[in-house]
């Protein structure tokens, strides 16, 4: 869905759901729900979905834990078994 130009996904995460959103200039979009262990306020943040795959892609473990503290900021992705693993992923607006 997402192309060489348009590469943005958007997150959104509430009680124990994240949601996540794909759309392009040609009026295509993807929606995926994803039952997760979140308990903190409702967020919606954007990523190149390039970088996400990238980290996604190196990790040995089929669970990740995602660390992030507002919108703007950015989010530490961590490999749920171990800590010693840590990657770091800047937002985009969308």
């Amino acid at each position: 869905l997402s192309n060489e130009k348009y590469r943005g996904i958007r997150l959104q995460l509430a009680a124990s759901l994240l949601k996540i959103q794909a759309n392009n200039p040609e009026q295509e979009e993807a929606e995926e729900e994803v039952a997760v262990e979140y308990n903190g306020s409702n967020l919606e943040i954007g990523f190149n979905v390039s970088y996400l795959l990238d980290v996604l892609g190196v990790m040995t473990t089929d669970q990740v834990r995602l660390i992030l503290s507002d919108s703007n900021s950015s989010a530490l992705l961590q490999e749920a078994d171990n800590d010693d693993s840590a990657y770091v992923v800047m937002p985009m607006r969308l």
